[in-house]
């Protein structure tokens, strides 16, 4: 199920995991649907800003790019293409990819649990109407994925594309939650901290967004980030530690969470209840 996600990248310049099929395999034979299955948000920056929405089924991550984001308001029906099942390793991961596909900056901006609202997951996917709830730190309650072309679809039309849409519930509003929190639920930091954990130097020539606004939004980045490194590098006496130990301002306030293995996602309880109106990360 991960051979389209292993043929599009090279894992000997990349970050991302490759994925072990022994661990998929055992996640899908003990997986407990009605008890809960690991989901995440990805935030990532590569030649345009989406987020990357992933539900673990059969020991893998279903995988749909949503280029606005998830939206609280029923009203809105968010554009949701469907793209290739990841490892479920992938679920913590942030990091900078630094070249190739989907080089940029990817985000943890969301994690928790999700239960299906049919009993019969893959017939309902196969319909291309899977109903949904969600408890994470940002996302919570009850959603649906529909399909809007293609294949046992209602029209013709490209097979991958879904509308994301939140049903209403004590979740639902108008807050827009992606400006509203827009933070790391990981790191509790934004892009710069990511990139300046990494490497800001190595986009100086080749960036992943060199134009529109996408290509702004990463010069901004590179030269915070930039900023974040050398700021970190003086703050650290020469003699006594080194450069990585010193930490941001930012860093300081707000310690990161504590990292969830992959063995142990879809147990994530998210360890603050927040809601949408105390969701800011």
């Amino acid at each position: 199920m991960l051979e389209k996600y292993k043929q599009k990248r090279n894992f000997s310049s990349t970050p991302e995991p490759a994925g072990d099929v022994k661990l998929a395999a055992e996640r899908a034979k003990s997986a407990k649907p009605d008890q809960g299955l690991f989901f995440c948000v990805q935030k990532h920056l590569a030649s345009h800003l989406h987020y990357d929405f992933r539900l673990e089924y059969h020991g893998v991550l279903l995988s749909w790019a949503v280029p606005k984001g998830p939206s609280l308001d029923p009203k809105t029906k968010r554009l949701a293409m469907h793209v290739e099942d990841h490892p479920v390793e992938y679920g913590t991961f942030e990091g900078v990819i630094p070249s190739g596909y989907g080089a940029g900056i990817v985000m943890l901006w969301d994690q928790g649990t999700w239960k299906p609202e049919a009993s019969d997951v893959d017939a309902a996917l196969k319909k291309g109407d899977l109903k949904f709830t969600l408890d994470g730190y940002k996302l919570k309650g009850s959603w649906v994925l529909v399909r809007t072309g293609g294949r046992y679809g209602s029209r013709g039309g490209d097979a991958r594309s879904w509308l994301l849409i939140k049903h209403k519930d004590d979740w639902a509003g108008d807050l827009d939650i992606t400006e509203f929190a827009p933070l790391s639920v990981k790191s509790e930091g934004d892009f710069e901290d990511i990139l300046a954990a990494d490497n800001p130097d190595v986009w100086i020539s080749h960036r992943p967004a060199a134009g529109g606004e996408a290509g702004a939004m990463l010069a901004k980045i590179i030269e915070r980030a930039a900023a974040l490194k050398a700021g970190r590098a003086a703050a650290a006496p020469r003699a006594t530690r080194p450069a990585s130990a010193a930490k941001t301002p930012r860093q300081a306030k707000t310690p990161a969470l504590k990292k969830t293995s992959a063995k142990s996602a879809t147990s994530v309880k998210p360890s603050r209840k927040t809601t949408a109106k105390k969701a800011r990360a």
